[in-house]
């Protein structure tokens, strides 16, 4: 197994050593660290049935793994939303502070691949994050009805912590992390296209005619803003609680603007890249 990957000294330093231990201990066993592995290396959340079919153990030995696993803070447990007769089931994904550690694929290592497809290409930062937001999204699709869960999920699975805020046409999305902060504070025009282009695309591959508008800070600080108007208005459909809440209070106050909703942003972009 191996060893933890880390993107620089200072987030290596705020991992508690308490926490590390807990979580070597609860990958110290060959069959939790698989299902660790794939739950990882997933595109989107898993189920009880599929991990039984990849250890070859009943459902309750799979399950104790999984608490396990939850307890150490390594994957993140959820109810799946869903349409049709008959119980959710419980999904689990790779909990988002555990990026970058024990193996998994780490924001570094996505923004380094990205600028090498920029320098490969000779195509702009802006153009090679919309072709990847829009790869990113359509591999976890399938299982998320609503275009904005599946950005939702996308942020959340990439480190930005995003907080939403409802409004008539759709949401912001408010990051409370940047996930490229150390190669950002040095150069924000090229990371915040490369994140531009991510959010168009993913927003261009689930609704054709979204607008999606960025308002970038100090990535240092965090709290950029992500803002997604959808060419269908989200009425009735299926969303995440944080969502669904959002916009049942929507329709109650009659879909007027949220409390706390800014006006408008810095940067206006429809979701097909122009330069």
């Amino acid at each position: 197994m191996g060893s933890a990957t880390r993107s620089g000294d200072q987030r290596a330093s705020g991992r508690a050593g308490d926490r590390l231990q807990r979580e070597a201990r609860a990958l110290g066993d060959p069959t939790r660290h698989r299902i660790f592995r794939h739950i990882s290396d997933a595109w989107c959340p898993v189920d009880v049935a599929e991990l039984t079919a990849l250890v070859r153990l009943n459902h309750n030995a799979v399950r104790q793994h999984l608490t396990v696993l939850k307890d150490a803070e390594l994957v993140v447990e959820e109810i799946e939303q869903r349409s049709r007769p008959g119980r959710p089931r419980l999904l689990y994904r790779l909990n988002p502070d555990a990026v970058g550690f024990w193996g998994t694929e780490g924001p570094y290592e996505l923004l380094a691949s990205l600028l090498s497809e920029v320098v490969r290409t000779h195509a702009s930062p802006r153009e090679v994050g919309h072709d990847e937001g829009g790869h990113r999204v359509r591999q976890i699709s399938g299982r998320r009805r609503g275009t904005l869960e599946v950005l939702e999920e996308d942020m959340v699975a990439a480190g930005f912590h995003p907080v939403v805020i409802a409004h008539p046409r759709g949401c912001d999305f408010v990051l409370g992390r940047c996930p490229f902060v150390e190669v950002a504070a040095r150069d924000p025009a090229t990371v915040c296209q490369l994140h531009l282009g991510l959010a168009e695309g993913a927003a261009a591959a689930l609704d054709e005619g979204a607008i999606v508008d960025l308002m970038a800070m100090d990535p240092r600080r965090a709290e950029c803003r992500v803002r997604i108007r959808l060419s269908v208005l989200p009425v009735g459909a299926k969303t995440t609680s944080t969502l669904g809440q959002a916009y049942r209070g929507l329709e109650a106050e009659g879909r007027s603007r949220p409390k706390g909703e800014t006006g408008c942003l810095q940067q206006t972009h429809r979701s097909s890249p122009s330069n």
